[in-house]
């Protein structure tokens, strides 16, 4: 009976489905996924640091909060399953039954940089002072970013001082103090000082919708995104980089939003690439390409059959499949053979994504691309992927 029930397992798609389930989140454990965690009062301006770092619409990232302790909330960029960047947003600063304890204890593993949002002329801060004291001693080598915000405020009916004139330490230099509010650098030097001792960077920044009129929406943003690089791991810096030079020329609004998903399925699939065990990915590659195909289908608003699903990744896949079980063998080489595999396993997905985005466009406008079109696309995708994904596992 025993043997029977084992053989049923094997053809049954519940227990395939629970193993795949069970390797992915193996993988997601050793993707390197950034995590930051906004520490600030409510309105202090956390959802558009979000906004400007993912270029996510608020909804979306409202809507993608998910409780994780009693007190903090995590959003996953693009998604849960794929993740680029993670989020942690605690809640309830000022609450009065707010205990710091119990987020430290449950994230201080996993945060690598702490994001404090502070509106620049906002001094009623003893709680969020005396939590920050309680993080900085748990955690002294995690860098911590100060981020002042709501600069306007301090000079309402101004543009921002144009170019930026703040540094790193978030001083104006004298040759630019006069272009500064007299009101902002005092709340600006109140602020440093409240602080001191308990942040590693400052950045001013004022990150407002295009609407409000301001020549700079994204002020002191670049600024904030240059910070984060610096402060990040290696490893997880490759990552934001990835992402700002994919999307930085985008145009397309649905090839926006459909590249962090891309880039987040090529990521696991490289994580299961580099796998040093031989032909264990080719048993994860097919799972997880097959669910990034689909999520885009959703995304374009193009329902893919599975006959139709079959037909596309043939025209494609054929050739990726070979070259991954070649470099299989190479696998046996330590080190060399599962950097190999990562680069292969993550251009090869990368490139698969993008052709099929190619096919949704195209029939947006109103054809299908012929075969040999399709095929030409993926592969011009696949030669420029392999070069960016050498590229990032070399810097790692």
């Amino acid at each position: 009976m025993d043997i029977l029930q084992r053989f049923k397992q094997m053809f049954s798609s519940r227990e395939r489905d629970s193993a795949f389930q069970e390797r992915l989140e193996r993988l997601r454990a050793k993707a390197p996924v950034p995590v930051f965690w906004l520490f600030g009062k409510t309105q202090s301006g956390k959802t558009s640091i979000i906004k400007f770092l993912t270029g996510a619409e608020e909804a979306e990232i409202g809507q993608g909060f998910r409780p994780c302790t009693r007190f903090t909330r995590e959003y996953h960029f693009p998604g849960p399953e794929a993740p680029l960047l993670t989020f942690l947003d605690t809640r309830g600063l000022d609450e009065p039954g707010y205990d710091a304890a119990e987020d430290l204890a449950s994230l201080d593993g996993r945060a690598h940089v702490v994001i404090v949002t502070v509106k620049a002329l906002d001094h009623a801060l003893e709680n969020l002072h005396n939590h920050l004291r309680i993080i900085r001693r748990r955690g002294k080598q995690r860098p911590i970013v100060l981020a002042l915000t709501c600069l306007h405020e301090a000079y309402p009916g101004r543009q921002h001082p144009l170019p930026y004139p703040f540094g790193k330490d978030g001083n104006v230099a004298e040759d630019r103090s006069a272009d500064v509010s007299a009101d902002l650098l005092r709340t600006l030097a109140a602020q440093r000082e409240r602080f001191a001792g308990l942040f590693d960077h400052a950045v001013p920044l004022d990150l407002t919708p295009p609407a409000e009129g301001f020549h700079e929406p994204a002020y002191g943003g670049p600024e904030l995104k240059e910070t984060l690089l610096e402060s990040l791991p290696s490893a997880y810096r490759q990552t934001l980089l990835t992402l700002d030079e994919a999307t930085g020329e985008l145009q397309d609004l649905y090839a926006a939003r459909a590249l962090p998903y891309i880039i987040g399925y090529s990521s696991l699939a490289a994580s299961a690439g580099a796998i040093p065990i031989p032909w264990v990915d080719l048993l994860l590659l097919p799972g997880i390409q097959t669910r990034m195909i689909y999520h885009l289908a959703r995304l374009y608003g193009q329902p893919l059959s599975g006959e139709r699903f079959v037909e596309l990744a043939g025209t494609l896949g054929l050739g990726m499949v070979v070259r991954q079980a070649a470099r299989e063998v190479v696998k046996f080489i330590p080190v060399v053979g599962s950097v190999a595999g990562a680069a292969l396993a993550g251009a090869a997905t990368f490139a698969l994504g993008k052709a099929f985005c190619f096919y949704y466009s195209a029939v947006h406008k109103g054809h299908a691309p012929a075969a040999e079109e399709l095929r030409r696309y993926y592969q011009e995708q696949l030669a420029h992927a392999e070069a960016m994904w050498k590229k990032r596992e070399e810097a790692r």
